[in-house]
């Protein structure tokens, strides 16, 4: 079985004012119908994971996932959400993708699955080169990893539950604790991993189309 997709839509969006950048217009259609174009055609389901009144999202006939942890912990209660889901399916896995990220890998999940084998639990995070001009937290052995584009185990998730609940809220130490791997993507001639976070991102983006 092909895993099931969940969308990341569960933060605050401070940068952008506040609100829903899934929803901000993005070469005419909103963030969040190229996210669910590029996904849907990858995995076996999709979901969204927000918070909030989940009618805003009717349109796209999509199960509407709340974080079960309160106090916006991140990502990661985003893809516990995902896996409760999951399991709910009789899943074994989840690939998750962020709702402001529009140029991901058309092959994400074929190349996060293949990278998976040979684990127990498949537990892969998304990576792209290092380049000498690029600073993150999230850079490692070469490689800046995308924390919320992963496959993630169902078999986990009460693990996850468990760390988030003892106050875990950075993606890689928890990958890191299970033996995570890495699917390194090219980051030429863009950045799939491109994501909009400011208006002066959405306006790149539009320029990128």
């Amino acid at each position: 079985m092909r895993p099931l997709g969940v969308v990341l839509a569960g933060g605050l969006a401070t940068r952008m004012g506040g609100g829903d950048k899934a929803l901000l217009p993005l070469g005419g259609r909103s963030l969040l119908a190229h996210v669910l174009a590029r996904l849907a055609p990858q995995v076996g389901a999709v979901a969204l994971n927000a918070n909030g009144d989940a009618a805003r999202f009717a349109s796209y006939g999509l199960p509407v996932l709340a974080d079960t942890i309160t106090g916006y912990p991140g990502p990661l209660a985003g893809v516990l959400a995902g896996l409760d889901w999951a399991a709910s399916q009789d899943a074994d896995a989840i690939v998750t993708v962020a709702a402001d990220t529009p140029f991901f890998p058309a092959d994400l999940v074929a190349q996060l699955v293949a990278q998976a084998q040979g684990q127990t639990h498949p537990l892969v995070l998304a990576a792209t080169p290092r380049r000498a001009d690029i600073e993150t937290k999230s850079m490692t052995s070469g490689v800046i990893r995308h924390p919320t584009f992963g496959l993630w185990p169902v078999a986990l998730r009460d693990d996850l539950r468990a760390a988030l609940n003892a106050g875990l809220k950075k993606v890689v130490l928890w990958t890191d604790r299970h033996d995570g791997r890495l699917a390194v993507f090219p980051d030429q001639p863009i950045d799939p991993f491109f994501n909009v976070n400011t208006p002066e991102d959405l306006q790149m983006a539009e320029a990128m189309i």
